[in-house]
């Protein structure tokens, strides 16, 4: 096999991205071949694995870091270090994650004996103090809880979705512009049943098809537009 050859061959390249000087990795970086566009996400511990030829350029960028540029020379394995954006006169305010505060709620909740995590209310109850299982079962309190819990379940679930499908994943995939990318993502966001199925490969080849099939009906009102699978 002559260099010209080697050279042309897609290999698999596989590699960890750390936060620079720490030992934190970053997942959810988008890896980008600059050369095919073909566009791979580091997984939750940093990993990811993309085909490229030797001569290749990667680009590896993640909102709040550096983006950076890494020749592929043969198929070793690659450790990226990035370093994060220093913003001046940034004020940082620590609090509860929405995760947190759903939790916070659930749990006063449960402790005012209104919820029991959607499943039935046990006998002894009814036995000790029937006036407080009926009104578990039928009163207002409970039923709020039951609603909240369902909340509750529904912002997890987006969370899950917002993670991965986000807005720099959607626009390094699609080059669309700011003031067409909601839209986009509006219409075809994944379900959470798609995302607990997809992996990355899968999700990058959703967004493909999806703005392939947007290109063409666009100028459709929001509602029109259909979800590819």
């Amino acid at each position: 096999m002559n260099g010209l050859s080697y050279a042309q061959k897609a290999l698999t390249i596989k590699g960890i991205i750390f936060k620079k000087s720490t030992p934190n990795r970053i997942s959810q970086a988008v890896v980008t071949d600059l050369k095919t566009q073909t566009l791979m996400m580091s997984d939750e511990l940093g990993g990811f694995s993309i085909k490229a030829s030797i001569g290749d350029t990667l680009e590896i960028t993640k909102t709040g870091y550096t983006p950076q540029r890494i020749a592929v020379v043969n198929n070793s394995d690659l450790v990226v270090y990035l370093q994060p954006v220093i913003e001046l006169n940034q004020v940082t305010i620590k609090g509860q994650s929405k995760q947190q505060e759903l939790n916070e709620v659930m749990k006063e909740y449960r402790s005012q004996g209104v919820y029991n995590n959607g499943k039935s209310l046990p006998v002894w109850q009814f036995i000790n103090s029937p006036i407080t299982a009926f009104y578990n079962l039928f009163g207002k309190a409970p039923a709020q809880a039951r609603r909240f819990a369902e909340y509750a379940k529904n912002e997890q679930q987006a969370s899950v979705v917002d993670k991965r499908y986000t807005k720099e994943l959607v626009k390094r995939v699609t080059k669309m512009p700011d003031e067409e990318v909601d839209k986009f993502m509006v219409a075809f966001r994944p379900s959470f049943e798609d995302m607990k199925e997809w992996n990355d490969y899968q999700l990058i080849q959703y967004i493909n098809k999806s703005y392939n099939y947007y290109q063409k009906n666009k100028d459709r009102p929001e509602g029109k537009l259909q979800k590819l699978y």
